[in-house]
């Protein structure tokens, strides 16, 4: 585990856990890449290496969109929609050690959620091929709040009708700069899966935790719980 300065006052268990999807739980920058070129080569737009697709993919599409293609933004949207619903079922790989982590949370009796700013009815669609619908008491998508990360809005509609408020005991976790102010703007602690930049550290949208990975985070929080899941 590599964590970030002073972290164990916030290893007890959390109240709730509010993940990211893409990248965090399931293994998806290939299936967006393909996707984006795919829109890109119809709209006329150079195309995006891996590289900068992981570089430069943190916004929904709504948010997103009509700065990459102006006025054209709504046709390219339905395109990307397309060309992704196409692939993603096919190539949905969760990744090492998520669940596990989500077993292991979850039998703990904690509170988890997902905020993605992934289009709400593809991220459940992929939640349910995984079968992991009973572990996440809400799922939230882009479009399905009044606004998208790095806004507070569907932080608050994943603890909505729980007894779970956003605070310190609630961890949102995910590995981008935009879930760390999504955190942030909604009073949860910021949690990091990967390896965090210098200039992330630095900056205003900080974690407050790191680790290397899911299975990382599962063993520092309920180290015993391996001998739990099958």
């Amino acid at each position: 585990m590599s964590a970030t300065p002073e972290p164990e006052r916030y290893l007890s268990l959390p109240r709730a856990v509010l993940f990211d999807w893409d990248n965090t739980l399931v293994d998806s920058w290939g299936t967006i890449h393909e996707a984006l070129n795919q829109t890109f080569r119809v709209m006329g737009t150079p195309l995006w290496s891996l590289g900068e697709v992981k570089q430069r993919v943190r916004q929904s599409l709504r948010d997103s969109f009509p700065r990459l293609f102006g006025d054209s933004w709504e046709q390219a949207r339905a395109l990307y929609l397309a060309n992704f619903e196409a692939l993603h079922l096919d190539r949905l790989a969760p990744m090492p050690g998520a669940a596990q982590l989500i077993h292991a949370l979850h039998g703990a009796d904690i509170y988890l959620g997902v905020v993605s700013n992934k289009t709400g009815r593809l991220l459940r669609r992929e939640v349910a091929a995984l079968g992991w619908e009973p572990y996440f008491r809400r799922v939230v998508g882009a479009g399905d709040a009044t606004a998208d990360k790095p806004a507070r809005a569907p932080v608050d509609l994943a603890l909505e009708g729980s007894s779970v408020i956003a605070m310190k005991a609630v961890w949102f976790v995910g590995d981008t700069d935009i879930d760390m102010a999504c955190a942030i703007n909604s009073g949860c602690v910021p949690v990091w899966i990967g390896p965090p930049s210098d200039q992330l550290l630095a900056s205003d949208s900080a974690p407050t935790i790191s680790f290397e990975d899911c299975e990382a985070l599962r063993m520092a929080v309920l180290p015993s719980s391996h001998l739990q899941y099958k």
